[in-house]
């Protein structure tokens, strides 16, 4: 099965993705993220009102084999976060870009996201590997 990369969304060479709606960042981790991790146990996410510097980590996702931290695509501070992936972060290969979100950031400057890779460039990155 294909991983799939939809073509709304920004990535990071990191795995991460962003969904820009305005100004709300919607943040999670990609399909392939999700599948090199394998089964995901225990999500570390920040609170509610805490500020996040792109590029800084903003959070943890351990697996049965490895512990990763998640960096922070753009800057913002955080409005939501996704606590029922925090209570149960098997979900997140469920529907890693739809109910496995992670965090929803209210955004300081989105110029920040044109670093960032179009879905076509974060594919060739991943599939080359």
């Amino acid at each position: 099965m294909g991983l799939e990369y939809p073509d709304d969304l920004k990535y990071l060479d990191s795995h991460e993705y962003v969904r820009l709606d305005g100004e709300i960042a919607t943040i999670g981790i990609s399909a392939f993220a999700v599948d090199q991790l394998g089964d995901i146990v225990f999500l570390e996410l920040p609170e509610v009102g805490e500020a996040l510097e792109k590029g800084t980590s903003f959070g943890s996702i351990e697996s049965v084999k490895a512990v990763e931290d998640m960096y922070a695509p753009i800057s913002g501070t955080v409005v939501e976060r996704n606590d029922a992936l925090v209570e149960d972060p098997e979900q997140l290969a469920d529907d890693p870009y739809g109910e496995g979100w992670l965090l929803k950031l209210r955004i300081t400057d989105p110029d920040e996201l044109d670093e960032a890779m179009a879905a076509a460039d974060y594919r060739a990155l991943v599939e080359g590997e």
